[in-house]
């Protein structure tokens, strides 16, 4: 069963960028996350989203 969210580190590894560009990319609203205790989870439906338009 594939997670419905994941690590900042594990977004980096799916989207082959660096932290700060996913961090940018949460802030632009163009990946959905939200905080879990100290952690940043980025939902994966949201990096399906991102790939998909991408082309």
């Amino acid at each position: 069963m594939e997670p419905l969210a994941v690590s900042i580190n594990d977004t980096v590894r799916m989207l082959g960028v660096g932290r700060t560009s996913v961090y940018e990319m949460i802030k632009d609203g163009r990946l959905e996350a939200f905080k879990l205790g100290r952690r940043t989870l980025v939902r994966v439906e949201s990096i399906r989203r991102l790939v998909e338009a991408q082309g």
